[in-house]
């Protein structure tokens, strides 16, 4: 199944996602993931829009997500950073948060290197605390796309990342989630203006994500429509004017145009 948010409205509506339509469904499928077996009822449908018209906001909007870095060998040797030895995460705010076919606004004051980077999102769908592997799998509900847009020369100048991942349309993420894939056998490709920049083993990681919530499930209660973005293996430069794609194989294709700040066009 894929489901999504889109507006309607303007307001925020789930949906479900069909070869042509989108069916616009009474709640979030994640919902029947907080009930008791014996009162729980999915979403029921309660309208449609055409898949092509839809205006696609991100799959969700968490209040804290978590973020990997450097778990791809090829990207860690590019770097010239150390192998992890245990799994590690980082933090991102949801702000920065767009969905599929919206700008990424590169603001004024940016210079030099303005990165994509294509990752692997997993959106969790039960509260896992001190989860096992097993339950780490199982609390999964889906897959989606992101691209952790990045401002290397602030990343540099500054003491976090508070300005150089986490600005406005730095993290476009979607356009769905895809619940019936085996994710880390699929393959990530990242095009800019329709040629292809880097290709790679999308499960080809240091530690998976399932790894990775049995480590911080140690630390942290995770609950259903937080996200855990997984890193990439390679990036590439972005400049207005440009459209961005990423595509996963067996789950979509996540595409943005970039913009400038004060320039729409």
């Amino acid at each position: 199944m894929r489901y999504t948010r889109v507006s309607v409205g303007g307001r925020a509506v789930w949906g479900q996602v069909g070869e042509e339509d989108v069916e616009l469904l009474s709640e979030s499928p994640l919902d029947a993931t907080r009930r008791q077996p014996h009162i729980e009822r999915g979403p029921t449908v309660i309208g449609t829009v055409p898949r092509a018209g839809a205006t696609w906001l991100p799959v969700v909007v968490p209040p804290v997500f978590y973020a990997v870095g450097m778990n791809y060998p090829r990207h860690i040797e590019h770097a010239r950073a150390e192998v992890p030895t245990r799994p590690e995460v980082g933090y991102r705010a949801n702000n920065a948060l767009t969905g599929h076919g919206s700008p990424i606004v590169k603001p004024a004051g940016v210079e030099g290197r303005f990165e994509a980077e294509p990752e692997l999102v997993a959106v969790i769908g039960r509260t896992l605390r001190h989860a096992t592997y097993q339950e780490a799998q199982e609390g999964v509900f889906g897959w989606t796309i992101g691209n952790d847009v990045s401002a290397r020369t602030w990343q540099h100048q500054d003491r976090t990342f508070w300005r150089s991942k986490n600005s406005d349309t730095f993290k476009p993420m979607g356009p769905w989630i895809e619940t019936d894939v085996d994710a880390l056998a699929q393959t990530t490709t990242l095009r800019v203006n329709g040629e292809v920049r880097a290709s790679f083993a999308t499960g080809d990681m240091v530690f998976d994500p399932f790894d990775f919530i049995v480590e911080m499930t140690r630390h942290v209660t995770l609950r259903p429509g937080d996200v855990l973005w997984m890193g990439a293996e390679s990036t590439c430069q972005l400049e207005p004017g440009d459209t961005v794609d990423i595509e996963i194989s067996g789950i979509g294709v996540l595409s943005n145009p970039v913009h400038s700040e004060g320039n729409p066009s």
